[in-house]
């Protein structure tokens, strides 16, 4: 273990209970995305007692700050938001806000960027600079990765890391993945419209819960043609809506769903694959079809030299059985918009609890506290060995 190695440890090790507090303190005081006001000046006022420059967005929901000197950059991001769940546990720190928890940790995610920014504030000169990035509404459509990286926040990077806590693996542990990590989470809505009519006579008219059911059926088995078997496209529908009585075929039915997919080429173009499938499968039928496509974020896809720099700090400050491989999953994580402009790369960290299961963005989610030093000792380990190289 070297020098440089032990003082992160060290420093890590002195620093964690403080960003335990700060954790349980956002913890206690949630927000929702866009309205991080709270969360934002706990969070300056944190740096600002490490010593550093915090520098607070103009809507006063979300903040930077800088450490080091250097024309070498790279970044972390946390999200600071919280979601519209009331919080069904009885720890000390539990949700003071009614209908509002951190049901996705992103508690976790700020407390270990503000830990990372106080290691790196104490360890003297560092090879570059590292750019703390604290996030808001990153549950959101369009989320606050869009409106930050608009912002310039990844201007001049060379590469940028985020953690996400994982009730899966076990405290202590990282799992890495090179490729696709998490999908695109789209919306779709079709509204399909026919002259409506009497279902005694449906030959007189457009059967349009005929016409609905169809598309239920057979558009998500159309996406699969001209597509490579091995890829993931999940068009799951989870609204319908139409009709106001049993003998009356209805004028408006309207079909919402999501879309979800890792492919990110495939991603550009579902917009129009969708549209025209669907209108292929309503003209013979006589119905019209408008449809809405609503892009949420592109799939994370990480950069393997990233994947690499990680697993080598992580080696050197965790045991080798703890830096594991990961899997996919289908749910969306919007600082797949950072990776637009910058390789990166989005680690799982280890949380889980050891006296039951929990999931993300349950009523009763909560963490392992002790994943924030280890997230803070392998964040701050691997933006260190993403500087120099």
């Amino acid at each position: 273990m070297g020098r440089r190695t032990s003082s992160v440890i060290e420093h890590t090790r002195a620093i964690a209970p403080a960003m335990v507090e700060l954790r349980r303190d956002l913890h206690q005081y949630p927000e929702i995305g866009w309205s991080e006001h709270r969360t934002t000046r706990k969070v300056a006022e944190q740096l600002l007692d490490f010593g550093l420059r915090p520098r607070v967005r103009a809507a006063g929901t979300g903040l930077t700050v800088e450490i080091g000197s250097g024309d070498r950059v790279v970044a972390f991001r946390a999200d600071l938001d919280a979601l519209p769940i009331s919080e069904d546990n009885n720890a000390p720190y539990r949700s003071q806000h009614p209908g509002v928890m951190h049901a996705c940790g992103h508690d976790a995610h700020t407390a270990i960027g503000a830990g990372i920014a106080g290691v790196l504030s104490q360890l003297g000169e560092i090879p570059g600079r590292v750019r703390l990035i604290f996030q808001p509404a990153e549950e959101q459509i369009p989320g606050g990765a869009s409106a930050m990286r608009d912002e310039g926040v990844t201007d001049d990077l060379a590469a940028i890391l985020a953690f996400h806590v994982d009730p899966s693996l076990p405290v202590g542990s990282i799992g890495l993945r090179r490729g696709g990590i998490t999908g695109a989470s789209d919306r779709i809505t079709i509204r399909l419209r026919g002259p409506g009519g009497h279902t005694s006579r449906p030959h007189q008219t457009v059967d349009l819960a005929y016409a609905a059911g169809r598309v239920i059926t057979d558009l998500p088995g159309l996406l699969r043609h001209g597509v490579d078997p091995r890829e993931t496209i999940a068009l799951v529908f989870g609204k319908l809506s139409g009709g106001a009585a049993e003998n009356v075929i209805p004028t408006n039915v309207e079909l919402g769903g999501t879309v979800r997919l890792f492919n990110l080429d495939l991603w550009r173009v579902m917009p129009k694959v969708i549209e025209q499938h669907v209108h292929d499968l309503v003209a013979p039928l006589g119905a019209t079809a408008e449809v809405t496509y609503v892009q949420g974020s592109p799939p994370v896809v990480n950069n393997g030299a990233v994947i690499e720099a990680v697993e080598r700090a992580g080696l050197e400050v965790l045991e080798r059985t703890q830096v594991t491989g990961t899997h996919q999953s289908l749910g969306s994580e919007d600082f797949a918009w950072y990776l637009e402009d910058v390789p990166g790369a989005l680690i799982r960290l280890g949380s889980a609890l050891t006296d039951r299961v929990v999931d993300l963005h349950s009523s009763t989610f909560d963490i392992d506290e002790a994943c924030i030093e280890h997230g803070i000792r392998v964040g701050t380990a691997a933006l260190l060995e993403m500087l120099e190289s």
